[in-house]
């Protein structure tokens, strides 16, 4: 089929929310029921998104009440755009708190890989990769307990145009890493990459995409946050995507569709231009589709892709064209009394086994020590490894990792730290920024190579 232009098949979608609690009056949140997929439960509404506080802020507007009641009522997802390795936690932790206490389903997006957006509108992200896993480890940490969604990393699967041969095995490894540190933190985490959308690459090639950049080691890929295609395209490609990944020995991944824009006719990807879009349906985990975990409003209607405005700004007459003339959303309203007793407890661990790429559940070392357990994602021919150091019950300053690669393996490249050796016995110690570990905390490092990965085990010395 011809090939689309990057601006007719996508389209740069930022959004940076600011965290000032400002509330808009009488709306009305829109409640997800049981889910054919894996995900069951009601998603979050963010009181301060940019278009709750624009509300609350314009109450005279003509604008208003349509925006409110379509747009500011509905669950979105919470952009994580900005380079904050320093305050992220805090950020997170501040954002899964209010959810949880709300007894419902965070969805956060993360935006922040390394040559975002390949320099478009968007352009951004953390200035290398050692240190975007920094960024991630730490976003990561504020993650809680509980069932939260991630959307991870808009575009960087779809859009590899700027990217040499290199650069697309830096990030996938990134991606694969990225993946497992959340997961690491939190198993009740649902990660979900880039499938891009219906429009853009082959179903065979996305799959291709995903497999390489760990899919495997995630509930599966979001697609048509940088488009508009209909509700039923998007299942129709996710289910050949689906296929593909089974075909390649990945079962059982599910897909999740943004329709916070996809509700009108198409046309030209840039909705600062577009008058006849309109929002989809409303954000619930009720699919009825048992390859579907959730509809999802990720790119927040009204923010801007940056032809007309800059990227991510709020804009009320985007937001009001969008809804203008759309349907009311469901009528259905959280439970004012108190959830039922029968409900699990917030403190309740997961009934179901842990991901395979969860930590290991032994002991960490007691004194200075530390441990090391070890993660593979093998194809014909070569291998990704992530590899999570754990610290005792003291700080660690200073880490060495040791493993045994089977014969014919060599390792080609690694990050987070350096290696000593490409085969047989292979060393790997700390690099300047992460060799302090605190007292039963982790850090990861990651190398990549032809041949067998390794086995789970490896040894690690302290200091």
């Amino acid at each position: 089929m011809a090939i689309l232009s990057p601006r007719r098949r996508r389209s740069a979608a930022i959004s940076v929310a600011a965290v000032a609690g400002i509330a808009a009056a009488g709306v009305c949140l829109a409640v997800g029921g049981a889910s054919a997929g894996t995900v069951s439960g009601s998603l979050y509404r963010d009181p301060s998104s940019a278009v709750v506080r624009w509300v609350a802020a314009n109450p005279g507007d003509s604008r208003a009440a349509v925006i409110r009641d379509k747009i500011a009522s509905q669950p979105q997802a919470r952009w994580f755009a900005n380079f904050n390795p320093s305050t992220v936690q805090s950020e997170v932790s501040g954002f899964i708190g209010a959810a949880n206490a709300a007894q419902q389903i965070p969805v956060l997006s993360v935006y922040e890989i390394t040559n975002r957006d390949c320099g478009g509108a968007s352009a951004g992200g953390a200035p290398d990769l050692n240190q975007y896993q920094t960024w991630v480890s730490n976003f990561a940490r504020g993650l809680g307990n509980q069932t939260v969604i991630i959307i991870l990393e808009t575009d960087s699967l779809a859009l590899q145009t700027c990217l040499s041969g290199g650069e697309i095995s830096a990030r996938n490894q990134a991606l694969t890493t990225a993946t497992q540190t959340i997961k690491s933190a939190n198993p009740n985490a649902k990660v979900y990459l880039d499938g891009g959308h219906s429009t853009w690459n082959s179903a065979g090639e996305q799959a291709n995409r995903l497999r390489a950049a760990g899919v495997q080691y995630a509930d599966g890929f979001f697609t048509n946050v940088s488009n508009f295609n209909s509700t039923s395209g998007e299942a129709n490609f996710g289910r050949a995507v689906i296929s593909a990944l089974a075909g390649m020995g990945i079962p059982g991944k599910r897909q999740v569709i943004d329709t916070s824009r996809n509700g009108g006719a198409s046309g030209d990807w840039c909705a600062d231009d577009n008058t006849d879009r309109r929002i989809g349906t409303y954000p619930t985990t009720n699919t009825g589709d048992g390859n579907i975990d959730a509809y999802l409003w990720v790119k927040p209607p009204g923010e801007a892709d940056g032809c007309r405005y800059t990227a991510g700004s709020f804009q009320p007459d985007l937001a009001y064209s969008l809804a203008n003339g759309a349907p009311n959303p469901p009528t259905t309203a959280p439970p004012t009394t108190t959830p039922p007793t029968t409900a699990p407890p917030t403190t309740a661990p997961p009934t179901t086994a842990p991901p395979t790429t969860a930590p290991p559940t032994t002991t960490p070392p007691a004194g200075n020590g530390c441990s090391a357990s070890v993660a593979v994602n093998q194809w014909s021919g070569g291998f990704t490894a992530s590899v999570t150091v754990t610290a005792g019950s003291a700080d660690i300053n200073g880490w060495t990792v040791t493993l045994t690669l089977p014969g014919g393996a060599a390792i080609t490249g690694a990050w987070n730290a350096q290696a000593s050796g490409t085969s047989g016995t292979v060393r790997f110690t700390n690099v300047s920024y992460n060799g302090h570990v605190g007292a039963q905390q982790s850090t990861n490092f990651g190398f990549q190579g032809t041949g067998t990965g390794p086995g789970a085990t490896a040894t690690c010395a302290a200091g």
